[in-house]
């Protein structure tokens, strides 16, 4: 899932937008900004993610339950 917003962008052009529909905008933008789960995600840009939270030992990130989906589609 991408969270991050769109930058403002010196290159394009601007687009003139009705005045309520821009007033609306920003809300929703100043209130995503804001929410827990932006500041999460700007925490991981800031800083390293350790790999092995990725790289489960077991190989999934669950492993008894891994195990025990292998045995049942074996039949054992």
């Amino acid at each position: 899932m991408d969270l991050s917003f769109n930058r403002f962008d010196r290159d394009t052009e601007l687009t003139v937008l009705p005045p309520d529909l821009a007033v609306l905008m920003v809300g929703a933008t100043a209130r995503q900004a804001a929410s827990h789960t932006a500041a999460v995600q700007a925490g991981f840009v800031r800083e390293p993610v350790d790999p092995a939270l990725f790289a489960p030992l077991d190989g999934a990130f669950n492993g008894a339950m891994a195990r025990a989906l292998a045995e049942w589609s074996q039949g054992k």
